[in-house]
């Protein structure tokens, strides 16, 4: 009989479901250029909706396996998505067409959103408290650290055998990661705790969740939030290389601002019980619509690109200010909704993500040579962001305990 699964590779395979994501998008940045010649793309921004495609897939998919987790147990969920993950790579690793392309990365985005959604309802099944927080710690030091070395790995793997082997590479972390959650991690949900998939649950649960003002509005600003930081991601690659001439060093330089993002988060994580999350939030919002504002306005008044060293400058801010955001918002639209928790994450995370998805490939699309669109689409998706919290803003503050 197989020994019992221990904290350490309970932690190991955690980080594993959740940052598979995280590496999807992030190793395609350096192979999207030779994936658009060799698919015959005439233009080149094009190559950005690989990336936009899976961003999609993954909102899609966010809104069905936090039900059929709860009412199937965790385990099934988790392995239907890796199996839909293996397929979406199989078709992508043969594709031909641009558009087979866009179809196996919406059908990886979609197998993602599985072990994505319940891999965090698997800890809580069995962890609370502080000892939850600190499984919760270690994944996401793994989950922070592997968008910074995602594009060193496609860059290097599309560098020794093509961009299609990239796909094989997410093949066999698929795999490991099937097999080793079938043979290792048991079912921590049983069937005395599972509730029955009703339409007539889920319709209720969803209009709870989207008619709760402060749900609501946190919501749509983390949408418009995540269309900023995609729009830079989906055309980073063409920033650096394009833009501003950095060729080789692209990894290095979004490997920074990645570890950026990650500081920002421990910073969060240490200050957060003392000030509060929407205070943090709100002055983390403020200080994107600043920096954003700065960029845009020193481009568009000199008609002339930013010198590199003042563009990574303000990225760094940009970024610094997004590490905050991203807990802090989402934790404040959940905070209404304990009671139907797994629904409403869901709804929450599926909802901002296909916002983010469509608001990214807007932004991405402009790309002209210059930073002056990625500038904007940042300014624009934070104002908006902005505009959506004010509104919401008659909801009472819920959950919130800062301490002096």
């Amino acid at each position: 009989m197989p020994r019992q699964i221990t904290i350490q590779e309970r932690i190991a395979l955690l980080a594993l479901l959740i940052c598979l994501p995280a590496l999807a998008i992030d190793a395609m940045l350096p192979a999207l250029p030779e994936i658009g010649r060799d698919l015959d793309l005439a233009d080149a921004n094009r190559a950005q909706l690989i990336i936009i495609a899976f961003v999609i897939g993954l909102g899609i998919g966010q809104l069905f396996y936090g039900p059929l987790s709860d009412s199937f147990g965790r385990r099934l969920p988790i392995q239907v998505g890796l199996a839909v993950f293996l397929i979406g790579s199989l078709i992508c690793l043969f594709a031909e067409t641009f558009v087979a392309m866009l179809a196996g990365r919406a059908l990886q985005g979609v197998g993602a959103a599985g072990p994505r959604t319940v891999a965090v309802a698997l800890v809580r099944d069995n962890f609370s408290g502080a000892q939850m927080a600190r499984i919760m710690s270690f994944v996401m030091a793994v989950f922070i650290t592997v968008p910074a070395i995602a594009p060193f790995v496609g860059q290097v793997v599309q560098t020794l055998a093509g961009w299609r082997m990239i796909f094989t590479v997410f093949l066999v972390m698929a795999t490991v990661a099937l097999v080793w959650f079938t043979l290792r991690h048991p079912e921590t949900h049983p069937p005395e705790k599972r509730r029955a998939l009703s339409p007539a649950n889920l319709a209720a649960d969803a209009r709870t969740t989207l008619s709760d003002k402060t749900t609501l509005s946190y919501t749509i600003a983390t949408g418009f939030i995540f269309a900023g930081f995609f729009g830079y991601i989906t055309s980073a690659q063409q920033v650096f290389v394009t833009t501003y001439g950095k060729g080789a060093a692209f990894p290095g330089y979004f490997a920074v601002l990645a570890f950026a993002i990650g500081t920002a988060s421990i910073f969060n994580a240490r200050y957060v019980t003392r000030f509060g999350e929407r205070r943090l939030a709100h002055v983390a919002l403020t200080a994107l619509c600043l920096s954003a504002g700065a960029g845009f306005l020193i481009e568009w008044v000199d008609l002339a690109l930013l010198p590199f060293p003042l563009f990574y400058t303000v990225m760094f801010g940009i970024m610094c200010a997004f590490g905050v955001l991203f807990g802090n918002m989402n934790a404040i639209a959940m905070a209404p909704m304990g009671r139907i928790a797994g629904i409403a994450s869901a709804i929450i995370a599926s909802v901002s993500a296909i916002i983010a998805g469509v608001g990214g490939a807007i932004i991405g699309q402009a790309y002209d040579g210059t930073t002056l669109p990625l500038f904007a689409g940042f300014l624009v998706c934070s104002l908006a962001a902005a505009v959506v919290i004010t509104f919401g803003h008659a909801a009472p503050q819920t959950q919130e305990t800062p301490t002096p």
